[in-house]
């Protein structure tokens, strides 16, 4: 590791250290520890998994069963763009696993999974709740309904142009920045 991601690693552990300072080694707090630690970082990182079965003096096998158990945890950091796929009955009998594959054939990730450059990630949902809008997904907390194969392709070309903007922005203030000195 290099000194960077040691000390962003060292930071990270005394956080979660903070987290289980409020928690009694007590068994019962397995599950309000993982909300807390999901909800501050998004997932579950393996060392987070280790340190609170130290913590309540359970395995870590123990630890990681309980979590994998649940659907609201994660164990990959998620992407800056969330895509979360509807695949409830109404979304899927209207098309939702079409449309999860071409959101997956876009970003070049399957459901799970998050791109290496951690831009995208894409999840499967059991169900959203509006089936009169199916089928549907939700990307950065956005609904959209009566989503088509072409909608996937906006929305992705949407967040490409956005990064563009960024990068000439970016050039733009380094190039201002130089011509100062």
């Amino acid at each position: 590791m290099n000194h960077t991601a040691e000390n962003e690693h060292e930071a990270v552990q005394q956080e979660i250290g903070s987290i289980l300072k409020d928690f009694t080694p007590d068994r019962g707090n397995l599950l309000p520890i993982l909300q807390g630690i999901q909800e501050k970082y998004h997932y579950l990182a393996p060392s987070a998994l280790q340190m609170v079965a130290r913590h309540l003096e359970m395995s870590p096998c123990e630890v990681y069963g309980v979590a994998t158990f649940y659907n609201q945890f994660r164990f990959h950091p998620p992407g800056k763009h969330q895509i979360k796929v509807c695949l409830g009955t109404a979304c899927h009998v209207r098309g939702g696993d079409i449309i999860l594959e071409n959101f997956e054939r876009k970003v070049g990730i399957k459901a799970g999974e998050t791109t290496p450059d951690r831009e995208f990630s894409i999840d499967r949902l059991a169900c959203v709740g509006c089936c009169a809008l199916a089928p549907v997904a939700i990307v950065d907390d956005a609904v959209h309904g009566h989503v088509a194969p072409s909608k996937v392709e906006g929305l992705i070309l949407g967040f490409e142009i956005e990064k563009e903007r960024e990068k000439r922005k970016a050039s733009k203030v380094s190039q201002s920045g130089d011509e100062t000195r």
